[in-house]
């Protein structure tokens, strides 16, 4: 009988604990739709309310994570007999808190704030072309993060604190170490690739109306598997997806120069949107019903993006549809089109219009100038000049102005310092996984081709969405693949694809 009413007594614990993350993220998902509506549909005057609107539910959430019954749920939950699935969601609450818990609730606000009315700073200093406008608040959130990162954990890395925001197990050496990787082995590719002799078809060019590319999202987005009744599309300047398992919105952007870029945007956020939708209903508003924070998150939109969207069986499938809306498309072949989806450009300034290759030199830019500026040994105003410099020195191009450097990404209006490694570490991982799941999945080309993408969504549901945040980063990787996590399969794949295009 005491056994039975010592059960009892976790049971009714574990039930009221749960019911206080749930709490807490409901206020998180309420900030994101109030995020995605600012960003989407907010007249630009709502700001004056917005900001207040966000910061309100930030330290509410904060309040509510630190409460001091939290602390004591998770005290007796961690000294309990659990099962796997409810230690794992301790296991996630318990480092959510000690991290909260160390941030005044006034520093939480004031960041919250300071980012919601630095997305329309950004927005107009991109427009303007303009550093300068965006600069005074820059310098703000810098120090805002400072002081967050230092509260934490004043004797780490203020990056590294920051990075684990983002990514909390792979560590920043691993990222650093993979950085550094992907430099040595992919710039002697590229500078092979520029030294090819290799003449790739550019089917693309001319004006395509962007009305009609919005049409060619939802085409894209059909063709995919998009659920309909829990997503929908909208254009922003800069291409996101947000949402839960019940709401995954996507976003996307045009160019009537590049229609491409508004189909790999497309078919990138469906990926994230789609591991969204993947996670289990049931256990919404815990951790096991949420996203293995961005690495992974990552991983899945570059799988979708790049072995998907920009493979040649993909193009023999959709390439009709696409010359079905645009009539100067109708001598254009297959060849041609997974051609110019995979040309790499020697003069694109753009980390969103980046090739599979380059793109990860963008990365190491931003990498770098985050380090530089978070430690202190970068100021604020020297940005656009290092930037350029890097630029020069990475990929042998310079921006002409500031919105197609330093200001082309939103990242840094959001705070969001420590989030782009895990761009490169979730490209990685995807050709990791879509080797796994070509090996259980032996016929994915020929299903690619017909338009089949059940097996794949399925594949990716269960070895990956499913299990929400059960497992840690690493552990998620040996579960769906069976191998730690590497960049060898990465290399592999490119070496491989890129020697095919340009005759290496």
């Amino acid at each position: 009988m005491a056994t039975e009413a010592a059960t009892d007594e976790v049971g009714d614990t574990y039930d009221a604990f749960i019911s206080q993350v749930k709490r807490i993220t409901n206020v998180g998902n309420a900030q994101q739709v109030l995020s995605w509506d600012q960003e989407v549909m907010m007249p630009d005057d709502g700001i004056q309310a917005r900001s207040q609107q966000l910061s309100t539910l930030s330290a509410l959430g904060h309040e509510l994570l630190t409460d001091d019954e939290m602390g004591e749920y998770l005290d007796e939950l961690e000294a309990a007999d659990l099962d796997e699935e409810q230690e794992a969601v301790v296991r996630e609450v318990r480092r959510r808190y000690e991290r909260a818990t160390r941030v005044p609730t006034e520093l939480v606000q004031e960041i919250s704030q300071t980012t919601s009315e630095a997305h329309p700073k950004w927005k107009k200093a991109k427009d303007e072309d303009d550093f300068s406008i965006f600069a005074p608040t820059l310098e703000k959130l810098v120090e805002l993060k400072r002081q967050y990162a230092a509260h934490i954990d004043d004797e780490k890395d203020p990056y590294e604190v920051l990075f684990e925001d983002y990514e909390p197990y792979l560590g920043m050496d691993t990222a650093a170490e993979m950085l550094t990787q992907l430099r040595e082995d992919l710039v002697p590719l590229i500078d092979q690739i520029r030294e090819s002799d290799a003449d790739l078809a550019t089917p693309f060019e001319g004006e395509f109306d962007t009305d009609v590319q919005m049409d060619l999202s939802r085409d894209v987005l059909d063709t995919l598997g998009y659920d309909w009744d829990r997503g929908r599309i909208d254009e922003a300047p800069h291409p996101f997806s947000t949402g839960t398992q019940f709401d995954a919105r996507v976003t996307t952007r045009f160019d009537a120069a590049d229609p491409l870029g508004a189909i790999t945007s497309t078919i990138h956020e469906f990926g994230h949107a789609q591991y969204t939708l993947g996670l289990p209903d049931e256990h919404y508003g815990t951790p096991l019903g949420e996203s293995r924070d961005l690495s992974v998150h990552e991983s899945q939109s570059r799988l979708w993006e790049n072995h998907i969207g920009r493979s040649e069986d993909f193009w023999e499938l959709f390439l009709p549809t696409m010359q079905e809306r645009f009539d100067q498309l109708s001598d254009a072949t297959t060849r041609d089109a997974y051609e110019a989806a995979n040309t790499v450009k020697e003069d694109n300034l753009i980390r969103v219009e980046a090739d599979e290759l380059t793109y990860h030199m963008h990365i190491v830019v931003r990498f770098e100038i985050e380090k530089e500026l978070i430690s202190g040994d970068l100021d604020v105003e020297d940005i656009p000049e290092t930037w350029n410099d890097k630029y020069e020195e990475y990929l042998g191009i310079r921006p002409e102005n500031d919105a197609e450097g330093c200001l082309q990404d939103i990242h840094w209006s959001h705070g969001s310092f420590g989030y782009f490694p895990t761009y490169s570490l979730g490209s990685v991982m995807a050709a990791q996984l879509y080797d796994a799941a070509s090996d259980d999945l032996e016929t994915l080309d020929s299903q690619v081709r017909a338009g089949e993408f059940d097996d794949l969504r399925e594949w990716l549901r269960k070895h990956v969405h499913a299990h929400g945040k059960r497992y840690t980063t690493d552990d998620l990787v040996r579960e769906a693949t069976g191998e730690d996590f590497t960049a060898d399969y990465f290399v592999e794949y490119v070496e491989a694809k890129y020697g095919e295009l340009y005759d290496l």
